[in-house]
């Protein structure tokens, strides 16, 4: 769905890095390498969140306000992992709080510059949901292989529900798209959801 979205502002070389934790620069190894990238995932995930919150009181159409409101709980509870593994290893997490206020800024601006659409916010949360799922995914599947039943299990869990968010949001976006198109209104105010209890 990225061609969908309008042309952005340019993002400046310090937000584009903490989206690309690989881009420049001599990679961190050992459990530097880790914390590293748990704090990525930890900024990362929470914009995430924080744009779930801003569009269930932003949005227009019940349906996306209603997609944000019950995955909300899970998204929160996956920070709380993140971060309560972040404390655990010793990562920056001071510093991360720094650097999270200020690219949340920078994420709100280009939110208010190119998605003042229901439609268009909605791409843009599974754009980035995608990529909660799939540093997830590496999470579950790497803590198995070192034997890091923590890793592993904060991996699994996330994954899975962010499957559940991406299926939802994605059936939303493609009526959302076939309405556009069509210029009508929404010809139904609900549509069908799956169980995403945390843990199930």
């Amino acid at each position: 769905m990225a061609w969908l979205v309008r042309k952005s502002p340019p993002i400046d070389s310090e937000f584009r890095s903490h989206f690309n934790p690989y881009q420049g620069g001599i990679m961190d190894r050992g459990l530097d390498f880790l914390k590293s990238q748990v704090n990525n995932a930890v900024m990362q995930h929470k914009i995430f969140l924080t744009a779930l919150e801003d569009h269930e009181k932003q949005a227009e159409d019940i349906r996306f306000r209603d997609l944000c409101s019950r995955h909300i709980p899970n998204v929160r509870e996956h920070q709380r992992m993140l971060e309560d593994y972040q404390e655990a290893l010793g990562a920056e997490a001071g510093a991360g709080k720094k650097i999270i206020g200020a690219m949340l800024g920078k994420a709100r601006d280009l939110a208010d510059a190119a998605r003042e659409s229901d439609f268009l916010r909605l791409v843009g949360d599974i754009v980035m949901s995608r990529q909660a799922e799939d540093t997830f995914k590496t999470f579950r599947d790497g803590g198995r292989v070192l034997g890091n039943t923590h890793l592993s299990q904060i991996g699994e869990i996330g994954e899975r529900h962010h499957d559940y968010y991406n299926r939802e949001a994605n059936a939303l976006v493609q009526q959302m798209f076939v309405e556009n198109v069509r210029g009508v209104e929404p010809a139904s105010k609900t549509f069908e959801t799956a169980d995403t209890t945390l843990g199930a």
